[in-house]
């Protein structure tokens, strides 16, 4: 089972968040039937999500980031909600994979660097807060860690991970782990940190070593007294519905829908989430336009 936790040192001074999205990006590929660098890509992006969803206060606020590189993959975009579920999709699902030298996937080839990262959350009342800021490689770790400085003003470290089997190219481990510090931290705390996050394997290394998130937050805080702030499951989650796709039609006009109704006598939708269908046949779009000129 996934999970998140979010720790705090004992002095306030610093804040660890980690996650094992492990089985949450499985899903994500095999609902969308990604290729390898689409799997690392929009991976990567659902990690972050998750974490940066679970930071949110107000129970039914929700994020989402749009990453678009104008790379071959296309916009990769992920929708979390404060309980640190998600969903996501990517352009191409096709993409075609490259390698670094290393024989690590380039995740920058497929998502590209001449583009912007959205951050929005929207907290269920008022306007939702847009931040946007360019991207620096299209590996979206140094992606985020940049918004965070650049948008927020919020020292960040970011890491994201997603271990791919070689042989059948299935998602195996998928990880992140986002370090932020709080005002009022001291020279001492940040060069302790520094020399913690220059030690840190890689999120998925560490996962396969078998270590909780917990031991990761510990590991990234090493020399600091932790307190786990919260703990809690984290899934994929649609929740998409006939009665939200039908919402659709409302904004179409009359003619729009008279016109799908002589061409097909009925209408499908497909979900970008989790690709399943809905029909809407002739009598539910005739009663859309009948409800559409009651209001």
């Amino acid at each position: 089972m996934d999970k998140i936790i979010r720790c705090i040192t004992s002095d306030g001074a610093v804040m660890a968040s980690a996650v094992d999205a492990s089985d949450i990006v499985f899903t994500a590929q095999k609902l969308h039937g990604l290729s390898r660098s689409a799997t690392a890509a929009l991976g990567r992006l659902l990690c972050a999500t998750s974490i940066m969803g679970a930071m949110l206060k107000q129970k039914d606020a929700k994020i989402n980031l749009r990453v678009m590189g104008g790379g071959p993959i296309g916009p990769v975009i992920a929708v979390g909600d404060s309980k640190g579920n998600v969903k996501g999709y990517v352009g191409n699902s096709n993409c075609p994979t490259e390698y670094y030298e290393n024989g690590k996937i380039n995740v920058s080839a497929a998502v590209g660097k001449n583009g912007v990262l959205n951050v929005m959350r929207d907290y269920g009342s008022g306007d939702p807060y847009i931040g946007q800021v360019e991207l620096i490689s299209g590996e979206i770790a140094e992606d985020i860690t940049n918004y965070y400085a650049t948008s927020e003003q919020i020292p960040t470290v970011c890491a994201l991970g997603v271990l791919i089997n070689k042989e059948d190219g299935e998602a195996m481990l998928a990880g992140g782990l986002l370090i932020q510090l709080l005002p009022g931290a001291f020279d001492d705390t940040i060069d302790k940190l520094e020399k913690n996050i220059a030690k840190l394997e890689p999120v998925t290394t560490m996962l396969a070593k078998g270590m909780s998130i917990l031991d990761i937050c510990k590991t990234a805080l090493d020399g600091f007294e932790v307190e786990v702030l919260d703990e809690m499951p984290v899934n994929y989650v649609c929740g998409c519905s006939k009665e939200k796709l039908e919402r659709y039609f409302f904004t179409m006009s009359d003619d729009d829908i008279r016109s799908m109704i002589a061409e097909d006598g009925k209408a499908e939708a497909t979900c970008h989430f989790c690709n399943k269908k809905y029909v809407f046949t002739k009598d539910d779009l005739e009663k859309i336009i009948e409800e559409k000129n009651k209001k």
